[in-house]
């Protein structure tokens, strides 16, 4: 599969169609979060997210795919950049894939990457930077959503407070669509968020159903950003919502009283880096 140069360590690439291998099944324990903690590790589907990971430095160790992958250029040099790292290459049946997935149709390419998060004493913001904090977001999809709207409108990372869902779960890393490798993501209890909030040189601004304030109406152009949002179901808590220089309010004019927490986010970014988003010209094509 992989051309044999000598330098590539024995037993690197293997053939695996059994679900009883021992490889799979430690793949396959990666679905819940005891085992992804344990070995520290987590699971990303598809050809380009792997490649991306790789191109961004991410750590691999072990590269998995399709018998239908076999002769494909583009697999086999992801699977020669995985041996050449000290990575484990398994080429495995159809059966095997789906088990490690849990999809009837899977991607032909899924890659195991160690976990990479962003120590919270590292964050050092500076003019123009903008950071999201979300305390305690419970929905894989709404974080996953997140992040790749972080990515989307070219804010720094992304900051867990208290007792999240998994960055690094498959419904999370699936939601991102690969962002989970360009966006930066620090975690902290709510006492060590609030003790780094203290020297953060910027706006601190949320949402909350008691801001007064349009979001619109305010000046996010000087010095960095800190937005924080609230759990989907109560909001920021007071001791956070104290935090804040600004508590802050998206008008709405139909019957629903709230928004989802990735849209409302959503919409806080794009507003927030509105002055940095720029439409490309467009190109003459004739």
């Amino acid at each position: 599969m992989v051309p044999h140069d000598g330098a590539r360590p024995v037993g690197q690439v293997k053939e695996v169609t059994s679900l009883a291998n021992p490889l799979v099944k430690d793949i396959k324990a990666l679905a819940l979060k005891k085992f992804r903690d344990q070995q520290n590790a987590f699971m990303a589907e598809g050809l380009k997210l792997v490649i991306d990971a790789l191109d961004l430095g991410w750590s691999i160790r072990t590269l998995v795919f399709a018998k239908a992958g076999r002769g494909n250029a583009a697999v086999e040099k992801v699977a020669a950049r995985t041996v050449a790292a000290g990575g484990t290459v398994l080429e495995v049946s159809e059966k095997v894939l789906t088990a490690i997935t849990r999809r009837e149709n899977p991607q032909m390419v899924v890659g195991v990457f160690a976990q990479q998060t962003l120590p919270l004493k590292g964050i050092r913001a500076t003019d123009g930077d903008v950071w999201v904090a979300l305390d305690r977001v419970r929905d894989p999809g709404n974080l996953g959503t997140v992040i790749r709207t972080v990515d989307a409108v070219g804010a720094k990372g992304i900051i867990l407070v208290g007792d999240t869902t998994d960055p690094f779960s498959l419904e999370t890393v699936r939601a991102t669509m690969g962002s989970i490798f360009a966006v930066p993501v620090a975690k902290a209890t709510e006492q060590a968020f609030l003790a780094w909030r203290r020297d953060f040189p910027g706006l601190v601004a949320g949402t909350h159903l008691k801001g007064a304030v349009d979001y619109r109406s305010v000046d996010f152009s000087r010095g960095p950003v800190l937005l924080l949002m609230g759990n989907e179901q109560q909001g920021l808590p007071d001791s956070l919502a104290e935090s804040c220089d600004r508590l802050l309010r998206i008008p709405q004019a139909g019957r629903a009283d709230s928004l989802n927490l990735a849209v409302a986010t959503g919409v806080m970014l794009f507003e927030i880096r509105r002055g940095a988003l720029k439409l490309e010209p467009a190109t003459d094509t004739r």
